[in-house]
C-alpha cells in the first residue's frame, strides 16, 4: 500500500476531521482517534440533529473501516425549572 492509499485508517480519520471542521456543521469538539484497527469518534455535539449528521459523515468517510462512537448531546440552554437545594 502507498502512503496515500485512501483505505488507510490514518487517511480516513484525517478526512473525517477535515469534514467536521469545514462542512455544514463545524463540530470542532468532536475528536477522531485511532484505537488499534478501530476509529473512535467521540465528544460533545450541540443537538441530536448534529449527532445524526456526525454519524452520517463518519459512516461515509470511514467506510469500510471498523469504527465506534461516543457522542454526547450537550445543551447550552438555561434550565427549564428552578433547582431545589436542601
Amino acid at each position: 500500500m502507498s502512503t496515500h492509499d485512501p483505505v488507510l485508517p490514518e487517511y480516513r480519520a484525517q478526512h473525517l476531521r477535515d469534514r467536521l471542521a469545514r462542512e455544514e456543521i463545524a463540530e470542532l469538539g468532536v475528536r477522531v482517534e485511532l484505537r488499534g484497527p478501530t476509529v473512535l469518534v467521540w465528544g460533545p455535539v450541540a443537538s441530536p440533529d448534529c449527532r445524526d449528521t456526525v454519524l452520517r459523515m463518519a459512516a461515509e468517510s470511514l467506510h469500510p473501516l471498523p469504527w465506534r462512537h461516543d457522542l454526547t448531546v450537550v445543551s447550552a440552554r438555561p434550565p427549564d425549572r428552578e433547582e431545589d437545594l436542601p
